[in-house]
């Protein structure tokens, strides 16, 4: 893994020499380093890499624009989706003073351990697919913004749509984590509102293996829907053993389980039904979605954007532009990017309110048809052609 990242970097170096040989008026202009912290490796690295490239594209067409005022370098580091990890690489992004901004963090339990240190070095980020509310809204930080919604969002519209379909005894499974344990606090909150009535919760680590018991017990509770709050990993070995344990109940998660990753590690058939929920508009559906969708796959990126990768890739053009108007100084950037105020993006409007949070109404329904994510209401089953387990 070591080599390849090495013979990217190499790469996108020869890209960029190759760039400012072909434009002496490239030569010219000061070089600005922006970065990217995500999952590269481990068991969410589809969605860190699909936000990687995402964020490396803005960089590529900006320097490929003759009117932008610097030339942009950019730098990834891996996170391994690990706070302790997350703590190193981001320690060394705060420390490089070359770094005037970064898109940061897909897992929040990470994006929880950093944000003291951004602070600290004055690195301005911009959050790119963490969902815990804490992450803004724990501290007056004005270094840390999110252009994602939280996981507040996508809990109360789970809650109200699963109650929709006539849903109403759940049981829930969380990962341990303070991920997984805000969700577990959320949906419950909302499910309870709603009328659904919870029959257990059970908590376990992330990286647990056997489910034997936890499920054993759900089983005999006979929920009809297991509500589960965590990432794809987690998930996948969930679902499966659902399966060999013969139980029925429809399988619900969050937004950590969108990803393609989670569809090849179970297969087509065991996670047809599955659903997710996640902040946004889908990125096909956006002014500009379709023309982003159609420059990431021109670069040959070898893995998609990824649920996330929208976002990745406004926070980045958001970094850029402040970049571009008060020049490559933190403090103003960070000062530019706290003022944004209803900006078009990729994403669509953007606000971020007195804790950096962009305001995000919209939540989009997922489910899994015929070995992919689709759109709900363009789904079969948002037709009624087919039917949820019931």
């Amino acid at each position: 893994m070591k080599t390849l990242f090495f013979t990217r970097a190499l790469f996108v170096c020869l890209a960029l020499l190759g760039l400012l040989m072909a434009d002496p008026a490239l030569a010219a202009k000061k070089s600005v380093k922006v970065g990217f912290i995500g999952p590269l490796t481990g068991g969410v690295s589809a969605n860190g890499l699909g936000g990687r490239n995402s964020a490396e594209l803005a960089v590529m067409e900006r320097n490929e624009d003759p009117s932008a005022k610097f030339l942009y370098e950019f730098t990834a580091l891996d996170d391994e989706c690990k706070p302790n990890i997350g703590v190193q690489v981001g320690t060394k992004m705060g420390a490089d003073r070359k770094v005037i901004g970064a898109v940061t963090h897909y897992c929040s339990a990470v994006a929880l351990s950093v944000v003291d240190i951004y602070h600290r070095f004055g690195l301005p980020v911009i959050v790119w697919g963490a969902v815990q509310p804490d992450i803004t809204y724990g501290n007056d930080y004005p270094e840390v913004m999110r252009i994602c919604g939280t996981m507040i969002n996508q809990n109360e519209e789970a809650a109200k749509f699963m109650r929709s379909q006539g849903y109403k005894k759940f049981a829930i499974l969380h990962d341990t984590t303070d991920y997984g344990k805000s969700h577990k606090d959320f949906f419950s909150k909302y499910l309870t509102e709603n009328g659904g009535e919870i029959l257990g919760v059970f908590g376990v680590t992330s990286d647990q293996q056997d489910f034997t018991a936890e499920l054993t017990k759900i089983k005999s509770l006979n929920p009809e829907v297991i509500y589960f709050g965590g990432l794809t990993p987690l998930g996948v070995r969930i679902r499966s053993q659902m399966d060999k344990l013969g139980i029925k109940a429809q399988f619900e998660g969050t937004s950590g389980i969108k990803s393609d990753a989670f569809i090849e590690g179970l297969g087509k058939n065991l996670a047809e039904g599955s659903l997710s929920f996640i902040e946004g508009t889908p990125t096909e559906k956006l002014p500009g979605g379709k023309k982003f969708l159609e420059s990431y796959k021109s670069r040959n990126f070898s893995q998609g954007p990824e649920a996330y990768g929208a976002f990745a890739y406004a926070a980045m053009v958001r970094i850029l532009d402040a970049i571009e108007a008060v020049g490559p100084d933190r403090k103003k950037v960070t000062a530019t990017l706290n003022a944004t105020k209803d900006v078009d993006t990729l994403v669509g409007k953007v606000t971020f309110d007195d804790h950096g949070q962009n305001i995000v109404p919209a939540i989009s329904k997922y489910v899994v048809q015929d070995g992919v994510w689709v759109l709900w209401e363009d789904s079969e089953y948002g037709s009624g052609k087919r039917r949820l387990k019931h």
